[in-house]
């Protein structure tokens, strides 16, 4: 599998991510076709070589026209752009969708509101949408299939945004970071902005050097301005992950459970939790029926999470259950390689996940897929991965 590792040495921002994978190899003109597709108008991006500290990186170019821009979109508006965008790839708007999910949650939790509920101000603007949804594309031109990054540098001092003068790093960056590993620097500008965190929130799978791979590829994006001392640049490393000698192909990862028994939840709450969760950034989040004090009928809700993403992850589970507190245990998980394709049922799009051993079509396209032919969900399902099959074996 592919995988790209951004070195936060300068901190991260959205145009710096997607100018990273532009220089790193990603197709310029797929990202601008992709973005072509969603229903956004008066806007235009080009990439230009630029040097930063010495060092020659790739600079995006974001115009867009003001009479266009006076949307102030929350998160169900962009949620909406992104489903509407019938000729996105699958991958790239479930990323999406996962970087503005997170930043819906951490903004709510900065303002006291519902993460339906929050105005995306900066973040919500075209260059943003831009410069998110740009760089999930990017990551599809490269094929990049896990995406790790490096301990991540924050400014100091103090950024002006859409409330006034807000500390540095501001509150939304904060609360996406939670968990994340960081250094501060002194640098009074803003290095990681909350479109890059919340990029990092929603993407990365985990913190740290670099991971073991074969390189193939390495790129760097720009940021605005000169920094002192360093280059303001955002270094990305594209590589083919390498498996251990005599291993099954996949990765370790250390991994956090996090558990609440709940007595007192309607069956209607507890599956809305779950979806919240998984939102969230949860890798997996389930229910166990229980039998708890004084013969009360009670549910277990477990919700498994990586260690950037606790705090989120906790605030979510207690907000939605109710729960006065829950347990958190340590576990490791060995995930192996797999990969994704797309294939037509009758016409039908549906993506198929293929492992070592099995075969599994995507339930949600299955389910999109069902009514307009006409078909059970499982038929669906077993013509999708016989369809899979097919391909892999010719």
């Amino acid at each position: 599998m592919t995988t790209a590792w951004w070195h936060c040495f300068s901190g991260i921002a959205g145009d710096m991510a997607l100018a990273s994978l532009l220089d790193a190899g990603a197709d310029l003109d797929e990202v601008t076709a992709g973005l072509s597709t969603l229903a956004l108008r008066g806007w235009s991006i080009k990439a230009e070589r630029t040097t930063r500290g010495g060092l020659a990186a790739t600079r995006l170019l974001v115009q867009v026209d003001p009479k266009e821009d006076v949307v102030e979109r929350t998160w169900a508006t962009i949620r909406g752009l992104l489903e509407s965008a019938t000729g996105l790839p699958e991958r790239a708007r479930r990323r999406a969708q996962e970087v503005f999910g997170g930043l819906a949650v951490a903004e709510g939790s900065v303002h006291g509101v519902s993460p339906e509920e929050v105005h995306f101000h900066e973040v919500g603007g075209l260059d943003a949408l831009i410069d998110v949804i740009g760089t999930c594309l990017a990551l599809e031109s490269l094929d990049v299939s896990s995406v790790f990054a490096s301990p991540v540098a924050l400014g100091t001092g103090t950024v002006r945004g859409a409330h006034g003068l807000l500390p540095n790093p501001a509150p939304a960056v904060v609360e996406l970071l939670a968990g994340v590993p960081v250094h501060g620097t002194s640098q009074t500008v803003e290095l990681t902005t909350p479109t890059g965190a919340a990029l990092l929130a929603g993407l990365v799978t985990s913190f740290g050097p670099l991971p073991p791979m074969k390189v193939t590829a390495a790129g760097y994006g720009a940021g605005a301005a000169e920094l002192a001392g360093a280059p303001n640049v955002l270094q990305v490393v594209v590589g083919e992950e390498a498996a251990p000698a005599g291993a099954l192909a996949g990765h370790a990862q250390d991994l956090l459970v996090l558990e609440a028994n709940v007595d007192d939840v309607t069956g209607e709450v507890l599956a809305h939790t779950v979806e919240v969760l998984m939102a969230a950034g949860a890798l997996d989040a389930w229910l166990v029926p229980a039998l708890a004090k004084k013969g009360r009928p009670a549910h277990v809700v477990s919700v498994l999470a990586e260690p950037e993403k606790v705090a989120v992850l906790a605030r979510a589970l207690t907000r939605e259950t109710g729960t006065l507190g829950f347990r958190q245990h340590q576990v490791a998980r060995y995930a192996l390689a797999r990969e994704e394709i797309e294939v037509e049922v009758d016409g039908q799009a549906v993506h198929v996940k293929i492992g070592p051993h099995r075969f599994k079509a995507e339930y949600e396209d299955c389910a999109r897929a069902a009514p307009r032919l006409g078909l059970p969900v499982g038929e669906v399902a077993r013509k999708a991965e016989e369809a899979a099959r097919r391909l892999r074996c010719y």
